[in-house]
């Protein structure tokens, strides 16, 4: 949803231009429209309020830029810092209080008679996207503290659990069920529609824990490359969802309930193949 989101918020852009180059050309229109009407409105051309409104503008389009690149864009959420993460937030809410403003004062336009009410419900329409935006931004940047939480815990469970071989097998066991499908996870192809069609769904971003290689991993002596790790509970509704796409499209998976020492640190699906360490073995 917030790829579609970010869709929506770009206007007159041509399939070449990206999403950041547009993001960055508005920015420059709009500093562009302030000098202009700075010059206009000491001139007396034009009164202060539209010197007030294009400067409103230049700051829209420059927190656009910050959503651009944190938000709408590919920006792997392991890569979104705590730095990042504010700055998106505080670009959203300033988004969200500029609308407000427009929003309350087309309603009192309305109020005195001046405008009608058709003039005030694309301004709420706009409001109600922004709204979404910073409750997709909290939403992303709650799932990066949420990544570096497991990250500390799968590390700390790295140095405790001792390293074990697991036989690669098609079955189910006490705490994991395993899926083999057609044997083949793309990750290439198939990572993107999945992300996708999970924040339409639920409306945050897919919860990836490990994509590819990882520390971990290699301190467990596993190969990781080409498998994704997801961090939700098989048994949540989310998780449910997760393993009916992925048998529809026979993607293999594996779905831990529990941590298993040697296997799994905590309950999360594996997407794809298992890890292998030696011909026909696997862990995760």
């Amino acid at each position: 949803m917030f790829l579609s989101i970010g869709a929506l918020a770009i206007f007159g852009q041509t399939p070449e231009a990206t999403p950041e180059a547009t993001a960055n050309k508005q920015i420059n229109l709009a500093s562009q429209e302030l000098q202009k009407i700075t010059g206009l409105v000491q001139a007396g051309a034009l009164p202060r309020v539209d010197l007030e409104k294009a400067q409103q503008d230049l700051e829209d389009a420059q927190d656009e830029a910050i959503l651009e690149r944190t938000l709408y864009g590919d920006l792997a959420v392991s890569n979104l810092t705590d730095q990042l993460a504010d700055e998106m937030i505080a670009a959203a809410q300033r988004r969200v209080e500029r609308q407000q403003i427009q929003v309350d004062h087309a309603r009192k336009l309305v109020a005195d008679g001046i405008a009608p009410l058709s003039s005030v419900t694309p301004l709420e329409e706009e409001l109600a996207i922004r709204s979404m935006n910073l409750n997709l931004a909290h939403s992303r940047a709650n799932l990066m503290a949420e990544m570096a939480a497991l990250a500390k815990y799968e590390k700390t469970a790295a140095e405790i659990h001792e390293v074990t071989s697991i036989v690669f097998r098609d079955s189910f066991a006490r705490g994991m069920e395993h899926y083999e499908g057609n044997g083949s996870f793309r990750e290439s192809k198939d990572l993107k529609p999945l992300a996708v069609a999970f924040a339409q769904k639920f409306e945050r971003p897919l919860p990836i824990s490990a994509e590819g290689e990882t520390g971990l991993h290699r301190a467990l002596g596993f190969d990781h490359r080409g498998r994704v790790d997801v961090a939700v509970s098989p048994n949540a509704p989310e998780g449910i969802w997760l393993l009916r796409y992925l048998r529809e499209r026979k993607i293999p998976f594996y779905a831990f309930t529990r941590a298993i020492p040697g296997k799994a640190t905590a309950a999360h699906i594996h997407i794809g193949p298992g890890s292998t360490r030696l011909h026909n073995t696997a862990a995760d």
